[in-house]
């Protein structure tokens, strides 16, 4: 008897849980009764999911037995957990009910973890859906600027990318479904961000440091776009849109399409874009002559080579079966865009000629093994070039070879703990090659390990997690030329008279090898005290290898109108040469406090941060000036001062300790079913911890939303109020504040199979002259004055 037992037992262990599977079925209402259609049920740890009928109901067939938790989500209403237990007695069937919430709940689907603004511990934000759509423009820093905390460096129309609580360039990472979009919009604000919000599904903001999923190149935030490009259905849907707006000419026109066939699901996306210089409102002085005074008059202008033209392209394929999928997808990216304000002797203009060839490999394969449950990859392999033409010619050349993997693997509940490994490699070679190459041709690569882990107590959630990296940086062809410079008072003595030819022109070329070891600790917690209600606090150490720009730069650099010398060179009065400090990792020191409601007509969601960051690198003035062999556009009206106009002030890195605080505030009322009222607001302030501020820091911001919303009318009115910012740095300017009033009407035509939506979009409808302080270029180029988009847009 004691054999054959042992036998079932042995048997019984081989068998696959599908063979002993149960089955859950259901019916999912709101509170005040009615079926919930289209919601989505999930099987945390499981590939099982399923979608709710019209009247609600839903069932899930080969489950194993045990414990499982159920995830219910569904546009408009609460994110529910259901703890059950599967017995082997049969069917479960449960009645499960969602609490209206006006703030929309959408899933992060770039981290291992769970994590949504309404549940996590670290502050995030999504942009999705009709809200994507309406908000989606020419730039990925335009596109996101209303989500609370991130801000635009507006780089004229062309070239702006987010700014998240104060942070940007190698601080914020720009990922493409999980992975580094490898460009080079991080090294200057007038290099596009290699991806496009047409074609995408959603953008996930991770607020605050990310370095956990992401690594050290984020430790100021993580924006996440994801698209459908490797899909992991078969199901025939797909999506079209043409539109023109009024203020630059644009014509923009996208589709995406997901098929399939069996086991085989297949993607298709592209678009076109293409627009001219765009048109801003100036108040100028101007003299009457049949006045004896002056008076202001408001004229139209616009911003020279402000124009591009953009198009893409992507196909991808999954093979698709039950534990899973396995895909991979290939985008062609191209771009053209002027620079504006980069002109050389004064009327030959600048362009950007951007191409990328991205392919990315994705699967999620779900194990049944003692250990593991779930095991996800992401690779991609990039080849960008990023041409500056001068006259017809390539004047600087940018390219960037990059190479990612990622492998998360999340294991089985371990005492209800419930988390992972992730291993992660990736690598960037990167050169520029032209008069305007300010950095050198060089190599990093980083090599991570990280853990996180997450459990329930009750009501309240811990998180924790932990990360270790290898990061090196290379280069054999690092320049220290002979700088020829000087300052106010000895270009006023020699009135432009130095003798070049004797001037020492001799150009200094070494090796640099720097290898760092960053390592990044979290801690959080999410505790609903009340129903409807929680609590979070997030506690994060993150140290961050400097970037190759920021450490290897010497030269000119024009989009940021400077001469950048990086952290690896000191200043020894006139004379720059390599520095004797350490180079040392940057160290944020970070806190989150989080307050929400999350149930109910009335939702809010009130952030906190204070954020020390130790060894902050950052460009300060020299006070030295350089000959620059170009000429710069300059906003007409505004008159030049005849000192430095043809030279570059100096601008070398260097390390200082900085305090970055605020907050972020939303708050929405649903005050009827077709009517709802947001508001936001936030404010960060960033200063060096001895005194001063930090340069282009976003200035307080509040604003509204009124949507009204029925079966096919909708209509949203956007009230957004900048406030002037005067905490500048040395060499900065301040900047007045400005209101932004938008407007979009659009209205549903089912046609056939298809649902067909026309819509029209009024932007700065008071055509307010609106400068961005976080711009490097806000002088030249202010935001577009009043313009209005109209366009049709379909779904099947």
């Amino acid at each position: 008897m004691y054999k054959i037992s042992r036998v079932v037992a042995l048997v019984s262990g081989l068998i696959p849980a599908s063979l002993m599977a149960q089955s859950i079925e259901g019916v999912i209402k709101s509170s005040d009764g009615n079926a919930v259609a289209g919601a989505l049920v999930t099987v945390e740890g499981t590939s099982a999911r399923t979608v709710t009928n019209s009247d609600g109901s839903f069932a899930l067939n080969d489950l194993s037995a045990g414990s499982t938790e159920l995830h219910i989500s569904a546009s408009g209403y609460a994110h529910l957990y259901e703890d059950i237990v599967l017995t082997e007695a049969g069917v479960k069937s449960l009645a499960l009910t969602l609490i209206r919430s006006p703030i929309e709940v959408i899933d992060i689907v770039g981290a291992p973890i769970h994590m949504s603004v309404m549940e996590s511990a670290s502050p995030v934000s999504v942009l999705s859906g009709e809200s994507l759509r309406r908000q989606q423009a020419s730039t990925l820093g335009d596109t996101l600027e209303k989500l609370p905390g991130v801000q635009t460096n507006f780089h004229g129309n062309v070239a702006s990318t987010p700014i998240i609580r104060g942070l940007s360039g190698p601080r914020v990472l720009i990922a493409q479904n999980g992975l580094d979009v490898s460009d080079v919009s991080r090294v200057g604000p007038d290099h596009s961000v290699a991806t496009e919000a047409s074609t995408s599904q959603q953008i996930e903001v991770l607020r605050g440091p990310a370095t956990l999923f992401y690594g050290s190149g984020a430790v100021g935030g993580v924006v996440n776009v994801v698209d459908g490009r490797v899909p992991t259905d078969n199901t025939t849907r797909g999506e079209w849109l043409l539109e023109t707006n009024s203020a630059d000419e644009k014509q923009l026109a996208t589709f995406n399409v997901t098929t399939g066939y069996e086991s085989f699901g297949f993607y298709a996306d592209g678009y076109w874009r293409e627009s001219e210089d765009y048109e801003v409102p100036v108040e100028a002085e101007v003299e009457e002559e049949e006045h004896d005074h002056e008076e202001e008059e408001s004229h139209d202008y616009v911003v020279e080579n402000s124009a591009e033209k953009s198009n893409g392209f992507t196909l991808g394929a999954s093979y698709l079966f039950d534990e899973g999928y396995v895909g991979v997808a290939v985008e062609q990216f191209n771009r053209e865009y002027g620079i504006p304000g980069h002109s050389h002797d004064g009327d030959v203009s600048v362009f950007a000629d951007l191409e990328q060839t991205r392919v990315q490999v994705l699967s999620e394969i779900y194990v049944q093994s003692q250990w593991l449950n779930k095991v996800s990859v992401r690779g991609g392999v990039t080849n960008y070039e990023h041409a500056e033409i001068e006259n017809g010619s390539v004047g600087t050349l940018f390219e960037n070879d990059g190479q990612e993997l990622k492998v998360d693997l999340l294991h089985n509940p371990l005492a209800d703990w419930n988390g992972g490994f992730s291993i992660h490699f990736k690598n960037n070679d990167m050169s520029a090659v032209g008069e305007e190459a300010f950095s050198p041709p060089s190599e990093s690569q980083t090599i991570a390990l990280a853990a996180m882990e997450e459990k329930h107590f009750g009501d309240v959630l811990l998180q924790f997690g932990a990360r270790i990296e290898r990061v090196t940086i290379d280069a054999d062809n690092v320049l220290l030329p002979a700088l020829e410079a000087h300052d106010h008072e000895e270009e006023a003595e020699d009135d432009h008279d130095h003798d070049h030819g004797d001037e020492e022109t001799v150009t200094r070329v070494f090796d640099v090898a720097h290898k760092f070891t960053p390592v990044s600790l979290s801690a959080g917690l999410v505790w609903d005290f009340v129903p409807g209600y929680n609590f979070g606090i997030s506690v994060s150490r993150s140290e961050r290898a400097p970037s190759a720009a920021e450490l290897l730069s010497f030269g000119p650099h024009i989009g940021t109108n400077s001469y950048e010398v990086g952290a690896l060179f000191a200043l020894d009065g006139e004379e720059i040469g390599l520095s004797n400090q350490t180079i040392d990792l940057e160290t944020a020191n970070n806190i989150d406090l989080t307050l929400r409601k999350t149930q109910g007509d009335l939702a809010f969601v009130f952030n906190a941060f204070y954020n020390q960051v130790d060894n902050y690198y950052y460009q300060t003035s020299t006070g030295l000036y350089v000959e620059s062999s170009h000429d710069h556009d300059h906003e007409e009206g505004v008159e030049e001062e005849e000192e430095h106009t043809d030279e570059l002030p100096v601008y070398i890195f260097a390390a200082d300790d900085v305090v970055l605080n605020g907050f972020e505030l939303q708050v929405a009322w649903q005050a009827t079913d077709t009517f709802k009222a947001t508001v936001f607001s936030d404010f960060v302030r960033a200063r060096l911890k001895d005194g001063g501020n930090l340069p282009r820091t976003s200035p307080m911001r509040f604003g509204t939303q009124l949507a009204y919303v029925d079966d096919n009318l909708t209509a949203n009115l956007d009230v957004t109020r900048y406030q002037s910012q005067d905490h500048v740095a040395e060499d900065e300017t301040s900047t007045d504040g400005y209101t932004m009033v938008d407007v979009s009407v659009s209205y549903d035509l089912p046609i056939s199979s298809q649902d067909i939506m026309v819509y029209l979009k009024g932007t700065n409808l008071t055509d307010t002259e609106a400068r961005v302080h976080t711009s490097f270029i806000k002088d030249i180029a202010p935001r577009p004055g009043r313009s209005f988009a109209v366009g049709v847009r379909g779904n099947f």
